[in-house]
Formats: structure tokens, C-alpha cells, sequence
């Protein structure tokens, strides 16, 4: 059989990615990253607002064609016979929600001179949480007008997502929104870049983003109805009147390569485009997601994702980030979660706080040191709160805290106590999905953390009381991409004609397996639940108790551990 390829983009926090795939064998032959120029580590931030997070969408642009040449570059250099012209298809997935405003032929504002050192105008990262006011207001508007509309993500609304953002804008920046004809997805803006369909009118929205991020459904034909809008602000009913009743997923077609990225990025001009989706609904897929298995994609944040079977009865459940038809596989509800801080914690303690000097103070460092230590020995207790909380609490104004402080505490013991608190707050996460009937079987992790770091899988592994496994990739959000490409290509042209074919050809697991360790286990269960104190006190107004047991018991347990 000809060797056929598929090419992966993953548009991410702070970079893109490019990955080339073999079909038939999933053996990656290509890669290649390009780092964002504009801001701190591509993100354009603001001393007066730590909630302000936006990117330059020229980044997006200059990325696509650079990060394209090296992957092929990559791919020939350890694959002589690989030719370019074998690739068959293209898949992108982008972070989200990411919206940036556009003219009326989808041209970015920030390509203007006007506006192009104007954040507002720029692309609003998903981790911006600006708009935490306007996400309470579209919350309580919708709990009076359309309650449906929240029951599908989660009961409430989040400063994250698509309206509270447009909403922001609307009031802090009038000339950015009247300017703009329309907004877009950066996953919908991609692929509509690449295949030539920038303009409004020729666009195909992914279900991932507006099902997930702006409460769009296909029970109510779309996004939400011009007269809910407008009831928040008649400006969005305007924006609404832009916006396709029609949404796609991952199977169908954006469109195809146009001659002119043709010949920039050196591909076949006519390969398709899949509509895109975002980079943790398609690290599931990378994953080789399926019922009963929930995939973690680990990096400055975390999404939890699972999916269940469309004709299955499934029951709405609070605090998730939707629960969406095919924004992950076809023929599934896609079901999303997630902690809006891991690795970013872990950054912010060494970058930040530096304890220790550079050295001591290294990721590298206290990993070791923190190893050392048992469960409990620290007597510390955190909450992995410092972006917020996006599951299951939905609240961008909790902040994080450590408990248990004494005059003798160590930087690596609170370093470990950061990794404990992300691995509780990813357990409470497993629990709600399993509350309500969608048990965890597997669990299977990607990114960065899961690669490199034992001890924070291992941690994750003893107080979930899951083995966890790893993806065999190490671009897994790029590798689903790619998987996407493959499918739009369908079989006639060397591809795929359904993603269980695909996956099951591409994906893989490491032979590395993180088995909970039974005694770590009992110690985490007593640690857990004081962390469910103390995330019910600190982020829900129904708590009743107090907190005066929690010092004293983490004093006993250290003591208990240190005997």
C-alpha cells in the first residue's frame, strides 16, 4: 500500500504545532513548532488586569506557513522517500474559546493599522477572563428567559466562553464592536484561512466551539435566538443575525487548500480542510477516546473529556463545560471539563516565587525533592484555584490558597502540595462525571506533564484511584488533528472513511502504566476530604460547616505519616 500522510496543526497557548502522520501506521515522521512573537510568551497581557489574556492573530498567520516548511523539512530529513504530494488531508485544532472580531470579508480588525496595538481588537484567549461581570449577567438572564439553554453547559455561564467575552467588548471597547461586522471562532478562522473561505457568508462553524462556548444547539437550531441577546444587549442580536443557523463537526469539510497556501505551505492546492475543533476535543481524539474512557489533556490547564453514545439516555450535569452533540466524534455527545490551572501552577511558584534561586528552585529540582516526600508529611492542603475554577464550580473569581503552613515548611513541600491539589481537583472532576452515570473505565492523559513527570502521574493516580496510561504520541492534540485530515480524505484518496478506522490505525498507548499504590491511596481519601471541605466552603454559598477541624487533622495525619 502507497504511503499516504496526513497533516495535524495545533494552534495552542503559546505556539503552533505541525505534525505529519502516516495513515495506515501512525508513525510521525514530521513536527516542528513555532513560537508566538508578540507579548510574554505569546500572550498579550496587562499589569492593571491579571484577567486580561489576548493573542495577535498575525501570530496564527506567520506560525501556519513557518511551522508547515519545517515539518516537511523534519519529515524528509529522516524519511527520504516522503514527498510532500503525499499529503492527503488537513486537520487544525485551536485553544478555545478564542473569538477575535472581524470586517465583513473576515478580515481580522487587528490587521489594521487603526486598531492593531488595540488588545480588544485582537483575538481573546481562552483564558481571558475579563468578562467574569457579563458571564454572571448571562447566567441569571438565561436562568429566567431560556434555563435550557444553561442545562446544556453546565448551569452556568463562564467568563471563558464566546458572549461574555462579546458582551465585555461590547461595553469596555464600542468602537472595536461596532467596527466589527462579525466574530469567529480562531478554530472556525483557521481553517477558513487556509481553504479561502474567510468571508461570513462561505464560513463553516465547528459544533465544538459554539456548542461548547456559545450555547448553541441543534434542538433550538443554533446559537441561542436574537431575542435572548437582545434582551442582554441589542448589539449581540445584531452579531447573531451574522451567524449561520447550521454548525459541522470534525467529519466534514472546511473546504480545500487554496493555490495560494498551496504554494506557500508546498502541499497539493485542492487536499481538504476539516472543520476545525479545539486542541483538548481533539487530544481526545488522539487519545483514541471511546465510552468509558476519559482522556486528560494536561499542559498550563487541563480538559477532561469523555463522550457517550448519541442514542443513549443521557442526563444534563452541573458544572460541566457542555455536553454537545459530535464536538468530539461523530455520532457521540462530547462531554468537557476541565481545571483552568495545572502546569501554569507549577510555572507560577518556580517563575514567580523562585524558591531557592534558580537552581534549587527548578522544576527540575523540586520534582526530586518533592519525591522524597510520603503523602501527608508536608501537613500542607492547597486549592489549585489560582486562574480560577471552570469545573465544577464555574466561578473565575476563586483564588488559590495552602493550609497547614509552619516555620519549618519547605519549598518542595509545598511544591508537592500544589501537585496534590491539581490531582484533587482533577478527582472532584472524575466524580461528577461518574454522579451521573459516565463511569471512568480509563483513563488516558497527553501533554507535557504526562510525559516528562512520574510523580505527578503517579500523585494523579493514587488519589483517583486510577491506572493512568499515557498516549503514545507526544503532539496528541496535533496527532487528532491529523486523524481529522485523514477521514475528510476519505479511503478513495488514501485515507480514512470513519474515525474508528482512523483511530484505531493512528493512535496507541505507551507500555507505561501508573498503578495507584494502595497505601498512598488510604492517606489521600482522608486528604481528599478535607480538600472537599475547603473547596465547598471557599467556593459554594450552600457550605454550612467550618473549617476548625482542618489544621488539627493535618497535623494529625502528619503525624501519622512521620511515625
Amino acid at each position: 500500500m502507497k504511503d499516504t500522510y496526513a497533516l495535524g496543526l495545533d494552534y495552542g497557548t503559546n505556539s503552533v504545532r505541525a505534525l505529519i502522520v502516516n495513515v495506515h501506521t501512525g508513525e510521525e515522521i514530521g513536527t516542528a513548532v513555532f513560537n508566538y512573537p508578540h507579548g510574554e510568551q505569546g500572550i498579550i497581557l496587562s499589569q492593571k488586569d491579571p484577567h486580561l489574556a489576548r493573542q495577535h492573530p498575525e501570530d496564527y498567520i506567520i506560525g501556519l506557513e513557518q511551522v508547515v516548511k519545517e515539518a516537511i523539512e523534519d519529515a524528509q530529513s529522516h524519511n527520504t522517500g516522503f514527498h510532500p504530494e503525499s499529503i492527503i488531508g488537513i486537520g487544525v485544532d485551536t485553544t478555545g474559546s478564542t473569538p477575535l472580531p472581524v470586517d465583513r470579508e473576515g478580515k481580522p480588525l487587528a490587521f489594521y493599522d487603526e486598531f492593531s496595538n488595540d488588545p480588544n481588537a485582537m483575538a481573546w484567549l481562552w483564558k481571558d477572563h475579563t468578562s467574569y461581570t457579563e458571564a454572571d449577567e448571562i447566567t441569571q438572564q438565561a436562568k429566567q428567559q431560556r434555563p435550557h439553554f444553561l442545562a446544556k453547559c453546565g448551569g452556568t455561564y463562564s467568563s471563558e466562553w464566546f458572549w461574555s467575552k462579546l458582551l465585555h467588548c461590547r461595553r469596555v471597547a464600542p468602537k472595536i464592536f461596532t467596527s466589527a461586522y462579525t466574530w469567529v471562532e480562531c478554530a472556525d478562522w483557521i481553517p477558513a484561512v487556509l481553504t479561502g473561505t474567510t468571508h461570513p457568508n462561505k464560513m463553516k462553524r465547528c459544533i465544538c466551539a459554539a456548542g461548547h462556548k456559545a450555547m448553541a444547539n441543534p434542538s433550538w437550531h443554533g446559537y441561542p435566538d436574537e431575542t435572548f441577546l437582545g434582551s442582554l444587549d441589542p448589539e449581540l442580536a445584531r452579531i447573531r443575525q451574522t451567524l449561520p443557523d447550521i454548525l459541522f463537526c470534525v467529519k466534514d469539510k472546511a473546504g480545500e487548500l487554496t493555490p495560494e497556501w498551496s504554494e506557500k505551505l508546498s502541499l497539493r492546492a485542492g487536499i481538504p480542510v476539516a472543520v476545525g475543533a479545539f486542541d483538548a476535543h481533539l487530544g481526545a481524539v488522539g487519545c483514541g477516546i471511546a465510552p468509558g474512557i476519559l482522556t486528560k489533556i494536561i499542559g498550563t490547564s487541563t480538559c477532561d473529556m469523555m463522550v457517550a453514545p448519541m442514542d443513549t439516555s443521557l442526563p444534563d450535569i452541573p458544572g460541566l463545560c457542555g455536553i454537545v452533540p459530535e464536538s468530539i466524534l461523530p455520532d457521540m455527545f462530547g462531554l468537557e471539563a476541565g481545571q483552568s490551572a495545572f502546569g501554569d501552577i507549577y510555572n507560577w511558584f518556580v517563575q514567580y516565587i523562585q524558591p531557592g534561586g534558580p537552581i534549587e528552585g527548578s522544576h527540575e529540582k523540586l520534582t526530586e525533592e518533592a519525591g522524597k516526600l510520603t503523602p501527608g508529611e508536608s501537613g500542607l492542603l492547597a486549592l489549585d484555584w489560582h486562574n480560577g475554577n471552570r469545573t465544577i464550580l464555574v466561578d473565575p473569581q476563586l483564588t488559590g490558597a495552602v493550609i497547614g503552613l509552619t516555620l519549618l515548611t519547605r519549598p518542595a513541600e509545598i511544591y508537592r502540595s500544589w501537585i496534590e491539589a491539581t490531582a484533587f481537583g482533577a478527582r472532584v472532576i472524575m466524580e461528577r462525571f461518574e454522579e451521573y452515570g459516565v463511569r471512568a473505565e480509563r483513563v488516558i492523559n497527553c501533554g507535557g506533564i504526562a510525559m516528562k513527570n512520574p510523580l505527578v502521574m503517579q500523585i494523579l493516580a493514587d488519589v483517583m484511584g486510577k491506572t493512568m496510561e499515557i498516549s503514545r504520541s507526544q503532539q496528541t492534540c496535533a496527532l487528532g488533528s491529523a486523524i481529522c485530515g485523514s477521514v475528510v480524505a476519505g479511503s478513495a484518496n488514501g485515507g480514512h472513511d470513519n474515525f474508528d478506522s482512523a483511530v484505531k490505525a493512528m493512535t496507541g498507548v505507551q507500555p507505561t502504566k501508573y498503578i495507584p499504590n494502595p497505601e498512598n491511596q488510604q492517606i489521600y481519601n482522608q486528604l481528599y476530604k478535607l480538600y472537599r471541605q475547603l473547596h465547598d466552603a471557599f467556593g459554594t454559598k450552600e457550605y454550612q460547616g467550618n473549617l476548625a477541624n482542618v489544621m488539627k487533622e493535618l497535623l494529625n495525619i502528619r503525624r501519622g505519616v512521620s511515625q
